[in-house]
């Protein structure tokens, strides 16, 4: 039977392990110095070996010949641990088995002494799918641990996990995978099965598994069942993946740096005409504009297209601008029900005349501009002279009073405000499940920033949202300023939401004082609408002209 790559190739080793050299070097060093905590959480995207690591870590500490902190993986135990038949290290998917009953059971059973191994060793994989009675049974266990007991958290949703565990155990982060990385890797295996390859190709799967060496492996054998004759192309790799081809990318660049938008137009509907996704496309044009200036910079280049040689003759500040254009567009391209509308107006952006503006300025420049030069001169020279005149004069100082002016404050558009506050006001069950999506969101939106960005998001929290915007409460007015003026936080916060919870806002920050203040003004307003009953003035019995004769008419109910 045929076995999968990722399975074939899973790491059984430290050493063999890609990309979490720092994980593996702690955990080998704490086999070596025999100390071994009573329980780990393993955290991080998947794919990226967590599970493959907690085996390794088990077969390593129960391993009668370990050498270095690393199996033998000769011995029964290895053996049998590898192949999960050893009864002492149990593996439990909390997706399946997420229930108090089931924690109740590892809890009694963790009791009893290993028959076999040195330590008996639980491995609790996707362990935030608990539930909260779950979790609390495991916390017992957790506080008053059992001596040779070892248990092994790993999940991929960090933020899901109760503080209560996070303080029990010891963490682990385990990275997205560097596309180098998988690539050497992806290299390595082929060689292994003796299977030739484009170089370009394997990049490019490498690149579509987005960190994860589980999925590299698992598009890789897509493509080889696709391949013929034991040879991975370029041409397999970009039918798997999805992607465009580097021939019609190259093509579409030179299209939009020759300023030719009806051709570039026409490259673009041919991928269209492909069945290629027009998220996948602007997606693969970001990294192209972004291999340009990897190449500018000194970089490796990737391509060996003369194409792609031609389009690095763009300048850098153009092509800054193109990102920018074009990460804009995969917002707008990503929540529309027509993503090729979008990615036609992405396309005449970019073809845009480059000299534009330096012809408009061109064409501004009056032709009498000598005079006028001529007489700016002429009154510099009378300037010059009435200073000079005033120089041999005694000058009287007056004090001037100077008023501290007042710093102006970063004011929230109270318009966008108010109308997610109607909407929450006239459907509030729609308002309360955006709030909850994003607050579910909201620690992998975090752990997926960095830098400055994340420094911002960290100190405010979500109070509101609809389908366009999430309104962020923040404690500084000054902070709340700065996000706003970041594109890239607002593209990159809708990317992530768009992922994690189906939509895809816009950031709109507010200081938390301005956010109370707004809400009770909203508050107050709505509530003075729905007291004030405007009264309905009665129309007369009696016309206005002949009020003469309301003495004498007599109104008589029918």
């Amino acid at each position: 039977m045929y076995q999968a790559l990722y399975r074939k190739y899973r790491s059984q080793t430290f050493g063999e392990m890609v990309g979490q050299e720092v994980v593996a070097t702690t955990l080998k060093q704490a086999i070596e110095q025999e100390k071994i905590s009573h329980a780990y959480l393993f955290s991080g995207p998947r794919g990226t070996g967590k599970t493959s690591a907690a085996k390794i870590f088990a077969k390593a500490m129960n391993c009668p010949h370990q050498v270095g902190g690393e199996p033998c993986n000769d011995c029964y135990i290895c053996k049998a641990i590898t192949e999960g038949s050893l009864e002492d290290v149990i593996e439990i998917d909390a997706a399946s088995n997420n229930g108090v009953d089931e924690i109740r059971d590892i809890r009694d059973k963790s009791t009893y002494a290993p028959s076999l191994a040195r330590y008996k060793v639980y491995i609790i994989d996707e362990v935030h799918m608990l539930s909260t009675g779950a979790f609390n049974a495991l916390l017992k266990t957790l506080e008053e641990p059992t001596e040779n007991v070892v248990f092994i958290l790993a999940t991929t949703e960090l933020h899901k996990i109760p503080a209560t565990i996070l303080s029990r155990v010891q963490r682990f982060e385990f990275k997205s995978i560097k596309i180098g990385d998988i690539t050497r890797h992806l290299a390595t295996i082929l060689k292994q099965e003796e299977i030739g390859f484009d170089d370009q190709a394997i990049s490019m799967i490498a690149r579509r598994a987005e960190g994860g060496m589980r999925d590299a492996l698992s598009i890789l054998d897509q493509a080889l069942s696709l391949s013929a004759d034991h040879d991975l192309t370029l041409e397999v790799a970009e039918e798997i993946t999805g992607s465009i081809g580097l021939k019609a990318l190259d093509a579409y660049m030179e299209s939009i740096r020759e300023e030719d938008a009806p051709t570039a137009l026409q490259h673009l509907q041919t991928i269209f005409d492909n069945g290629k996704s027009m998220i996948r496309f602007t997606t693969d044009v970001l990294y192209y504009l972004r291999d340009l200036l990897i190449v500018q910079t000194g970089g490796e280049n990737p391509h060996t297209s003369t194409v792609f040689a031609d389009n690095l003759q763009m300048g850098q500040e153009r092509i800054f601008t193109m990102i920018e254009t074009v990460t804009r567009a995969l917002t707008d391209i990503k929540t529309s029900p027509q993503p090729k509308i979008y990615a036609e107006m992405m396309t005449i952006r970019l073809a845009e005349d480059k000299h534009q503006e330096v012809k408009q300025g061109q064409e501004a420049i009056p032709d009498n501009l000598r005079e006028q030069l001529q007489a700016l001169q002429a009154q510099v020279q009378s300037l010059q002279q009435q200073l000079a005149s005033l120089g041999k004069q005694p000058l009287e100082v007056k004090p001037v009073s100077r008023k501290p002016q007042a710093n102006k404050k970063y004011r929230p558009d109270t318009n966008k405000v108010h109308a997610i506050l109607q909407e929450a006001m006239e459907n509030p069950s729609l308002a309360r499940e955006n709030l909850t999506r994003l607050q579910n969101a909201w620690g992998e939106i975090i752990e997926s920033l960095s830098g400055a960005d994340k420094a911002l998001l960290v100190g405010s929290q979500p109070v509101a949202a609809n389908e366009h915007h999430a309104i962020l409460a923040f404690e500084s007015a000054f902070n709340a300023e700065q996000t706003m003026k970041r594109e890239n936080l607002d593209a990159m916060f809708g990317n992530i939401l768009s992922k994690a919870a189906g939509f895809s806002p816009h950031i709109l920050a507010i200081a938390h004082e301005d956010w109370l203040a707004i809400r009770a003004e909203f508050s107050a307003k709505a509530k003075g609408q729905k007291e004030a009953t405007p009264a309905v003035e009665e129309e007369p019995l009696v016309p206005e002209a002949f009020q003469f004769l309301a003495d004498a008419v007599t109104i008589v109910e029918d």
